[in-house]
């Protein structure tokens, strides 16, 4: 039986064109105010709206979820195929380049957290630096960080892409269907056009670079200069050659030749040009790395390892919050569920559970910014900051009133002269996950870094921003920073795709991510929480209002939570900040009849299962 994600009013029926046009014109557009502190940067992606009457989707053998319908009934036509959870991947991956080109692409990176049923592992394709690229690269003349958007936008911000790669290489593993048969429903809907959602005209209308750029504004903008109308069909023959030439010659066709050098002329020739070449793009490779993974009550949760700090940051704040529990039954999340707001939201988190999450997630942001960088070029004792000693010794620093900003620790085995990153807190991205018949699950998070990345564009697609994930500042005080840029060296990023398992029966339980920048780990935490200690289905755990702390006051969404919660938590001590937390999460979790599904109403993401 065909499910897909539904509002309570409608009857069931797979997405089609037709259908699309009339769902995107029928979402609330809603737009919660905004009030943050000086410290706290936008959201990388603006609000598209909520949807409030979203439920559960379920199914007995496969599942896919995407950040857009078209994606998501690509990876459904993939695995009722037969065809496996990183086939579906890289189907869905491909149509997003189209459909949601101001999150991911092909000209971006993803990490992917796979399971084939026995074993999970972890394949990182994210970006690299140039051989060119130097530490002082967003420095101006003063020696002072430049402006976000002078890094951003032009050449100069554009690492070479890997998403390609590490789809490629998990293929070649896992795959079972042939490579070429992924790309054809992305060829088809580039060649015939889709028509655009309200949420990409949004972005589109919201950014006011796309003009700069003559390729971008020829293809987003009408005549007049004004975003296209929602329900526009827009056609890329560009893409579609692109995507042909990968589907037919492999992922070699974007790494050499006319596509590559396209890249590499770009880029250098742009007012604010990179470094870029063609030994960079020709050369890069995509890594299988060991999964971090930690225990929490009677489960096991598995993240990315570095360069991610999210899985690390993730394990950290469930770690401190076990050993919370393990101090006292009366600290125990389970027993903190979510409670009516009156603010006519619905449910919202208690105010003691905010406030031992917020708190966990301070210490893990404190050690994110001192210790989390590319593994390859610092050591990063990935041991140590998991230890459950360690998380022992961090609990003990959450009491009843917020501790406001908190300091790195000093875990077992660390013993190095680092200052903590003050890199920009945005990226751009897009989460994708999907299981499938034989018993495999994927989980992976995608991403371009801010929205539209570069705003650099070349045979249909957007190069990435992700040297901007660097710290623009290398040292402080004659100490180096972790995450400072070197050629050849991998930014820090928080994408968090997780995999949660049974730890007696070794059983997948669930898959989980979402796009959102430094957020991700804040709306991984909740998502984990919610499922596992609150026993929330999986559209309840998303469409919660979500909360936080990147260790920069305590955030609240914006328009979700009531007045009350907020003065609870100011007479806790926190320093609330009511902000637009637009997260993109989709989770598929193990049902009594097979899978159920959700999809994050903040975006117009969807799930599909047979």
């Amino acid at each position: 039986m065909i499910n897909t994600l539904l509002t309570k009013n409608n009857s069931a029926r797979v997405i089609g064109l037709a259908a699309l046009a009339l769902w995107m014109g029928g979402c609330s557009n809603e737009q919660p105010p905004q009030q943050k502190t000086a410290e706290l940067p936008p959201a990388p992606e603006i609000s598209s709206g909520f949807r409030s009457d979203m439920i559960p989707v379920h199914a007995t053998r496969h599942m896919a979820a995407a950040a857009n319908p078209l994606a998501t009934a690509a990876g459904q036509q993939m695995l009722r195929k037969g065809g496996s959870a990183i086939d579906a991947a890289i189907a869905m991956q491909a149509v997003l380049a189209l459909v949601e080109p101001q999150a991911s692409g092909i000209g971006g990176g993803a990490f992917i957290l796979y399971w084939d049923g026995e074993r999970v592992q972890a394949f990182d394709g994210r970006e690299t630096a140039p051989a060119g690229a130097g530490t002082g690269m967003f420095l101006g003349a003063d020696g002072q960080p430049i402006p976000f958007a002078d890094a951003q936008i032009g050449g100069r911000s554009v690492g070479v892409p890997g998403v390609l790669r590490a789809l490629e290489m998990a293929h070649q593993q896992h795959g079972k269907l042939p490579w070429h048969d992924l790309f054809q429903p992305a060829i088809q809907l580039a060649s015939q056009g889709f028509p655009v959602s309200r949420r990409l005209h949004g972005q589109i209308a919201a950014d006011k670079f796309i003009a700069d750029s003559p390729e971008m504004a020829k293809y987003f903008l009408t005549p007049q200069g004004q975003a296209l109308p929602v329900g526009t069909l827009l056609k890329n023959p560009e893409l579609a050659r692109t995507l042909q030439a990968i589907a037919t010659q492999g992922a070699d066709a974007f790494y050499q030749g006319p596509v590559a050098q396209a890249m590499v002329d770009k880029v250098r020739s742009h007012a604010r040009p990179g470094t870029l070449s063609l030994a960079d793009v020709s050369g890069y490779q995509a890594q299988e790395r060991k999964p971090v993974c930690g225990d929490y009550k009677q489960w096991q949760v598995c993240g990315m390892p570095p360069p991610s700090s999210g899985g690390v940051a993730v394990l950290q704040t469930l770690g401190i919050l076990d050993a919370l529990q393990n101090k006292s039954p009366a600290l125990d999340l389970a027993a903190m569920p979510p409670v009516p707001s009156n603010s006519g939201a619905g449910l919202e988190p208690s105010v003691s559970a905010v406030h031992l999450i917020a708190e966990a997630e301070r210490l893990a942001y404190a050690d994110r910014a001192l210790y989390l960088a590319d593994s390859a070029f610092v050591p990063v004792n990935v041991k140590g900051l998991t230890d459950k000693a360690y998380f022992k010794t961090r609990a003990a620093l959450i009491g009843d009133k917020s501790m406001g900003r908190a300091k790195a620790g000093v875990p077992a085995g660390i013993n190095l002269a680092l200052a903590p990153d003050r890199s920009p807190l945005r990226i751009s991205t897009s989460q994708i996950a999907a299981v499938d018949d034989q018993g495999g699950a994927i989980s992976m998070t995608t991403s371009v870094e801010a929205a539209f990345g570069s705003h650099v564009m070349t045979n249909g697609f957007i190069l990435n921003n992700q040297l901007t994930d660097f710290s623009f500042v290398p040292e402080e005080n004659g100490k180096p920073v972790a995450n400072r840029i070197e050629p050849g060296k991998r930014p820090r990023s928080s994408m968090a795709p997780t995999l949660v398992f049974d730890r007696k029966s070794g059983e997948l339980v669930a898959t989980i991510g979402s796009p959102g920048g430094s957020q991700i780990i804040e709306y991984v935490n909740k998502a984990v929480v919610g499922l596992l200690d609150w026993k929330l289905n999986p559209q309840d755990a998303i469409s919660l209002a979500n909360f936080g702390s990147r260790n920069v006051g305590t955030e609240l969404e914006a328009g979700r939570v009531s007045p009350a919660l907020v003065q609870q938590l100011q007479d806790r001590g926190h320093e609330v900040s009511l902000i637009e937390m637009t997260s993109g999460t989709q989770i598929i979790v193990r049902d009594k009849d097979g899978w159920a599904a959700g999809a994050d109403p903040r975006r117009e993401g969807t799930a599909l299962g047979d």
